[in-house]
């Protein structure tokens, strides 16, 4: 019986163990994330609006390892942002995941711009919708930031911890990405960014399109 209690116990300490990893890797992540969106030139932020960014709890259920499928022969099309323009992507792969036991599938684009540019050639753009959208978190949609080397042994790991809203959840006139339908989740996602709860505030002149 003993060593049962002692084995259960170092299993409960190492689930402990890697969830407080976790929820630090999460907490650093979003300090830096703060701390570029208050001095980045583009965007509409500065220090006294940071107050106004909200996180749901760090939870390690929302790190998915997904099957990741390249895709081949897919034709550049030009996705629709909130300013009525658009941007040039590729789809790039699609994941198989599971998200609180639910079996999704998503798709992972590829910048068709910044393909051509050596630092970000190996960008990759995960933009989905949810139905926490509107009450919980950003109507349009949030977005994960991805490169081409996470995706490994036809696998990749998606932290929706790491989900954050884009420029137009702050302010108007930026060329955010509308997410495709195809990426349109039925299941909440109450992890990452939540819904700003600042005013809008105003585009910087020399801020560059997001």
């Amino acid at each position: 019986m003993k060593q049962i209690l002692l084995l259960l116990s170092a299993i409960l300490i190492s689930h402990l163990s890697i969830a407080q990893s976790h929820t630090q890797q999460i907490n650093t992540f979003r300090e830096h994330y703060l701390k570029e969106l208050g001095q980045s030139p583009d965007s509409p932020l500065r220090g006294k609006d940071l107050s106004s960014i909200h996180f749901y709890p760090p939870d390690s259920a929302y790190r998915i390892k997904a099957t990741a499928k390249l895709l081949t022969g897919e034709r550049p099309f030009q996705m629709p942002t909130y300013d009525g323009t658009s941007k040039g992507f590729v789809r790039h792969a699609l994941l198989s995941l599971h998200i609180k036991g639910q079996a999704v599938q998503l798709t992972i684009y590829r910048n068709t711009g910044l393909m051509l540019n050596p630092l970000y050639r190996d960008y990759l753009f995960l933009p989905f919708t949810d139905p926490t959208n509107g009450e919980e978190t950003y109507m349009g949609g949030r977005y994960i930031d991805l490169k081409t080397s996470d995706i490994k042994n036809g696998t990749v790991e998606i932290d929706f911890n790491k989900a954050y809203n884009p420029y137009c959840a702050y302010s108007d006139g930026y060329r955010c990405p509308v997410p495709p339908k195809e990426n349109n989740l039925q299941i909440a996602v109450r992890a990452g960014e939540k819904k700003y709860t600042g005013s809008k505030q105003q585009r910087p002149k020399t801020g560059a399109a997001q």
